[in-house]
């Protein structure tokens, strides 16, 4: 359950792609050597000893954990598992066995009674129990308070794990899991992300999964965000990348354009409209905090 947090700063940069172009299709070969070269190298240019990456047991991790052991070295990568309920606790099984098998120094911390220190010492109004996104925020964020402890006393980097259709929807806790010195797959969409895992062999089970926070059972991605990573990325590379509106995108994907490319996918203009919009509204997350200016830099 990733935050609704809303703001009215508006992102004209399009998070640094140019609009109306098309984009190329990702090329899991070529982007494992981007990766691989980009962990490398702000790893080398933060003086840094290695990366510590938190792990959930599911695609986005496995693969980002999996790049970095590619970049530095297994010895150079420690993981941080950390459930905070029962749902968290199986994939959490997950994550100590894909650990052992990239050969890192892992460690699960069970956050549940920091969990329930936290709700007991806030104040009264701020009912956590009650609140799933309030909860789900607040875990997120103790998750990388975890990730900073261990970075600061091991001199590491914190390599983040979200994708660029989390990104660009807001599908991210702020100073939560969409805070980290580096998103190596942030400029990924999800289906690419799969494209990718298939080219490093990761697991099947880990592919399979349904994508999910994880905070709450039976929780799924498509659900929270209101249509599966097949339809959203089509949207957002047409809305965002290429700076269609929504009706010219549903017309797109419905095959009523006459264009080829995503045409087939089963969407209707409302649902795009949605996406637009909160693409729109999570602009603050993908940006640094607002001042005033005009005192230079």
């Amino acid at each position: 359950m990733r935050d609704p947090e809303t703001s009215a700063f508006e992102d004209d940069s399009l998070d640094g792609r140019p609009v109306d172009r098309d984009i190329a299709p990702c090329d899991p070969s070529a982007e494992r050597e981007r990766v691989r070269s980009f962990v490398e190298s702000t790893v080398a240019a933060a003086s840094a000893d290695g990366v510590v990456v938190n792990m959930s047991g599911g695609l986005d991790s496995t693969v980002t954990a999996t790049l970095a052991v590619e970049a530095l070295g297994a010895e150079r990568v420690y993981g941080l598992i950390l459930p905070c309920n029962k749902v968290g606790a199986r994939h959490a099984r997950d994550a100590e066995a894909l650990a052992d098998a990239l050969e890192i120094d892992h460690d699960t911390v069970h956050l549940h009674p920091l969990f329930a220190q936290l709700g007991a010492v806030a104040p009264d109004r701020f009912d956590l129990h009650d609140e799933p996104i309030l909860s789900g925020n607040a875990v997120a964020r103790l998750r990388m308070t975890l990730a900073y402890l261990a970075a600061n006393a091991t001199d590491r980097l914190v390599c983040g794990t979200a994708n660029r259709s989390e990104l660009l929807l807001g599908y991210v806790t702020k100073h939560g899991d969409g805070g980290a010195d580096m998103h190596p797959i942030g400029h990924l969409y999800k289906t690419e992300v799969r494209a990718l895992a298939a080219e490093l062999d990761v697991p099947e089970f880990v592919v399979e999964k349904p994508p999910t926070a994880g905070f709450l059972p039976g929780q799924r991605d498509a659900d929270d965000l209101g249509a599966p990573y097949e339809v959203i990325d089509p949207v957002l590379r047409l809305g965002v990348d290429r700076g269609l509106d929504a009706a010219a995108i549903a017309k797109r994907l419905s095959g009523d354009s006459g264009e080829s490319g995503d045409a087939g996918v089963d969407v209707d203009e409302e649902t795009v409209a949605g996406l637009l919009a909160r693409h729109r509204a999570a602009a603050h997350k993908r940006t640094t905090p607002a001042m005033p200016t005009g005192r230079g830099r």
